[in-house]
């Protein structure tokens, strides 16, 4: 069977689409959640409604999260690789202009945060300090140390103290305290007092979250593993390639419904918190992985055996532009979900708000499509790489 594997762009487009698949997840699964303000009707309009309510939430959340933000980080490491390389191969160094570059990421996160709680351009702009800090280092040091950011170290620590301390009892996390506050606000607040509770009660609760939960260490595993990507070329098709992430399918999918299984047996069997919390965060940690590495490698060996991509394809403009459209739906949410909006919660159950989101999805999409056309680079994408290049004459 022949291929089409020599397009030189073949390797940046798969990323295009995987990224624009992923940011797709995001935004479908924000708008059931109303943009992190978890406000609903008091009752549905027709009893059927609770039946579609509770399969697009829990299929949504079975099929996203977890594993749309995993995709974001896989493909972010990624990116470095190819901007390091393209600067490597002009004998410059790309490392601190990275650095830089993520100075200004976390000030545009900054922009995001002031409309949606949930943002995470901040968090990327701080971890992605590893990326420069490791890029030198050979792909066994960094395949080593990737392994050891997923398997989520922080946790095995907490679990093993417990199994030594039986007396031992976890306080309360962080994350719930920052969240309510920020709930109150949502629920209550002007524009102003909103913006204000973003700009920190907001960030504590996002951080502490992704603490709390294991997306810190994953995302830093994740990072680094994106740029082995890079290094190896493997979004590019060869024969070796596709052997290897059809290996890779079979064993996320091996991998996959033990741990999810394992995952929800658990609190049957263990009823102290200091060692159920931390174990079944492991568990979910590795479980959600697997499930992403089986929805890249399936989009993978799709992309690459069907003859006619011109469906996938339509995704690209989406994930060029994936920071317009991640930093448009955290304004428009707010907007549209927030007190100081029209807070159309109010009004729109899981169901109404899933078919918005689709909606909201296909207008960026037409959006995307229109302005690519016309332009090299979505707005905030532009806006990032002229700052990123400020004071060089010579562009990447």
């Amino acid at each position: 069977m022949e291929h089409k594997i020599a397009e030189p762009n073949a390797r940046v487009d798969v990323a295009d689409v995987l990224r624009g698949l992923a940011v797709m997840g995001i935004i479908i699964l924000h708008s059931i959640e109303h943009f992190n303000f978890y406000s609903f009707p008091d009752s549905v309009p027709f009893e059927w409604m609770k039946f579609t309510d509770k399969a697009i939430w829990d299929g949504l959340f079975f099929t996203f999260s977890g594993k749309a933000y995993a995709v974001f980080a896989l493909l972010f490491g990624f990116s470095f690789y190819i901007q390091d390389n393209n600067q490597q191969r002009r004998g410059k160094d790309f490392r601190l202009r990275f650095l830089w570059r993520l100075v200004i990421l976390f000030i545009i996160g900054q922009l995001n945060a002031s409309f949606f709680t949930g943002e995470i351009l901040t968090m990327y702009a701080m971890l992605g300090v590893i990326l420069p800090l490791l890029c030198r280092c050979s792909d066994r040091t960094v395949v080593i140390i990737a392994i050891l950011f997923i398997l989520q170290p922080m946790d095995w620590f907490k679990l093993v103290y417990a199994l030594c301390q039986p007396d031992y009892v976890a306080g309360p996390g962080m994350a719930g305290h920052y969240f309510g506050i920020a709930f109150d606000v949502q629920k209550n607040g002007t524009y102003l007092e909103t913006v204000r509770m973003n700009l920190w009660e907001g960030q504590i609760a996002s951080l502490t979250w992704a603490l709390e939960h294991g997306r810190i260490m994953q995302t830093c595993g994740l990072f680094l593993f994106g740029m082995l990507i890079g290094r190896r070329q493997l979004f590019l098709y060869s024969k070796e390639h596709e052997q290897l992430w059809l290996k890779a399918l079979g064993i996320s999918l091996l991998c996959f419904f033990p741990l999810y299984g394992l995952n929800n047996m658990l609190p049957g069997y263990i009823e102290r918190a200091a060692i159920l919390v931390p174990l079944q965060l492991i568990l979910s940690s590795l479980s959600n992985l697997s499930f992403m590495v089986l929805l890249v490698c399936g989009l993978l060996l799709t992309f690459y055996r069907v003859k006619d991509r011109r469906l996938l394809m339509r995704f690209t403009s989406y994930g060029k532009m994936s920071m317009t459209n991640y930093i448009g739906q955290s304004v428009i949410g707010s907007i549209l979900f927030y007190h100081w909006g029209f807070e159309l919660g109010r009004y729109l159950g899981i169901t109404y708000s899933f078919f918005f989101g689709i909606l909201f999805v296909l207008v960026q999409m037409a959006f995307c499509s229109w302005w690519m056309k016309h332009h090299k680079h979505g707005p905030f994408e532009g806006v990032w790489k002229r700052l990123t290049w400020i004071g060089c004459n010579k562009k990447s």
